[in-house]
Order: C-alpha cells, then structure tokens, then sequence
C-alpha cells in the first residue's frame, strides 16, 4: 500500500471510482449510493452525462425530487470549473454536513484535447476535498473507455469499486497524474500574436474583439472571450512580472486562446477554488474556468501557457 493511499485511508473525505459495464452495473453501484444517502438524510447530488442522467431520473422516480441532479456535458464542459462550479458549490451549500455526490467528468466522446484536462481535475480532487466530509463517487464505463483512462482512474482514486467489491488501489497517485498530464500546449493553427504590456490592454481587447470576429467567434461568445483575455494576460502582467503573450487561432470547431508568460505557478488548485466572501484578488483563472468551454495550462520554471477554448458556433 502506497503511502498516499494510507494517508487518503485516514482523511473523512472519501473518493471511489466505480467500473462499470452495463446499466445493470451502473444502477447496481450508483442508485444504492443514493438511496442510501436519502434515507440517512444526506444531501445528494448527481452530475452524470445526459443519458445516464436520464436513466438515474428514471430509476428514482419520485425520489429524483430530493436529488440534486446537473448533466455533466454542460456543467462540466470544461472539467476545470467542476470543482468549485459544481463539487464544491454543492459541499459549502451544507456546511457541518456528509453530502454525497456522483460526479462523472469522462466518458466516451471526451476528445483528446480534452482528456488531460479531465484527468487533472480528478486527481486535484483529492486536494480540494482535503479534510471534507463528503463522498464522491466517480463513474468510469470500462467497456467504452480507453484502457489508458482506466488505468489514470486507479491513479486518481484511492478505492475502485467493480462487481467484484471495493478495495484499495495499489496504483493510486494523483501528484503523478497532474505532473504527467504537464503538457506543452500545441501552438494554434495560424495563430496572430499580440504582445502585451500594462499599457496595452485597452488596444489588446480591440484587436481581440476584432481578431476573433474574424475567425467566426459568435457576438455572444465575444465578451466571454474578452473577459477572458484581459484575466489571463493582466494575470501575466501583474503575477509574472512580464508582457503577456497572446495568440488566437482555430483548431477545428473552437477558437483558441492562447496567454504565454514567463512566470511558474505553483498552486496545482489555482483558479479552482471557489471565490470566497468578500475577495477582491485572485479570481481571474477561476472567472476564465466559468467562462470558457475548456482550460488547459502548462506550467514549469521557464513560463507559464494558459489556453482557453471557445466552441465557434
């Protein structure tokens, strides 16, 4: 047994993932979890994608009605805003309280642009709940899953539950899954780059607005995008100590955005916490998690990219 499995064995925070095959075996590990939560007067929450939110709802019945229930494919779009969008906006609504949450951030159409970010969200779980009453249950569909994420899946969660039971993991290691999925970001496709100083961010968000309208970002996007460049790039300015680097280009269906500084973030939680009362500062990665479709950043004592993504529709 891995030191960091001993050490998640004594925290309250409990975090399982259950494989599955079929829907028998996915009712059989997620509808007692819930039932059982309900009858002990637990708050319950399920954030599955849409079909198996729909056989859940079904399944329940009337007892849907006390079930906190959000379709993963829109709340957890960008797996970087679950944490405090979803998990943890619902764990500090019952303070004092074990809630219970099913939270199911991979399945089978996530892309490969998106998967690292998914496999870093569920490792830092295990941080962000830290010393947390709750139990999150994470869902893997092993018939439709590539072997590798049922592999990362032993590695983000301390116990796996199958047909056969709940054990312990021996491969668990959730600081290895975010240090490997560290990845350099792919530079995007005819890309035009503004460089960035304190006194360049009024002209950086007019070549922004005007660069993404030429490269099909929809009037409704725009001001998500622009909220978002300004966040990242005075983040550049201000944290790192350097100009900001910004490049916008298309990569298939998204727009991307991309902000290079030479600053080194150290906090794998940044941008993940939720904002709490009254804070002023620090909330520019959190307010670009909300905002864009998906987040991936690379970090190491050279510099920093952060790239956010906007769904061109």
């Amino acid at each position: 047994m891995t030191t960091a499995t001993t050490a998640a064995k004594t925290d309250p925070f409990d975090h399982p993932a259950l494989f599955y095959r079929d829907e028998h075996e996915y009712l059989a590990g997620t509808l007692p979890f819930i039932t059982e939560g309900l009858a002990a007067g637990a708050p319950v929450a399920v954030a599955v994608p849409t079909a198996n939110l729909a056989l859940l709802r079904e399944e329940l019945g009337r007892d849907a009605e006390h079930v906190r229930m959000l379709d993963m494919t829109e709340v957890g779009r960008n797996p970087g805003r679950i944490i405090p969008g979803v998990l943890r906006a619902f764990a500090d609504a019952h303070p004092g309280r074990h809630v219970r949450i099913i939270g199911e951030p991979i399945w089978a159409h996530r892309s490969e642009t998106e998967y690292p970010a998914c496999a870093q969200h569920e490792a830092l779980i295990n941080h962000a709940f830290t010393g947390h009453t709750a139990t999150i249950l994470c869902p893997y569909d092993v018939a439709a899953l590539d072997p590798l994420v049922v592999a990362d899946a032993a590695r983000t969660h301390p116990v796996l539950v199958d047909r056969t039971g709940r054990r312990d993991s021996d491969q668990y290691a959730p600081d290895a899954v975010v240090a490997d999925y560290n990845r350099p970001l792919a530079t995007p496709p005819n890309a035009v780059t503004f460089t960035a100083t304190a006194t360049d961010l009024a002209r950086l968000r007019r070549w922004a607005s005007a660069t993404a309208g030429a490269l099909g970002l929809s009037e409704g996007r725009a001001g998500d995008l622009l909220l978002a460049v300004t966040e990242l790039a005075t983040n550049s300015i201000e944290h790192a100590g350097s100009s900001a680097t910004v490049m916008l280009g298309v990569d298939g269906s998204d727009l991307v955005c991309q902000v290079h500084d030479t600053g080194h973030i150290t906090d794998p939680l940044v941008g993940r916490r939720p904002e709490a009362a009254g804070q002023r500062r620090g909330r520019g990665l959190l307010m670009v998690n909300h905002l864009a479709d998906l987040v991936r950043l690379h970090t190491t004592p050279r510099g920093t990219s952060i790239e956010a993504r906007f769904v061109l529709t």
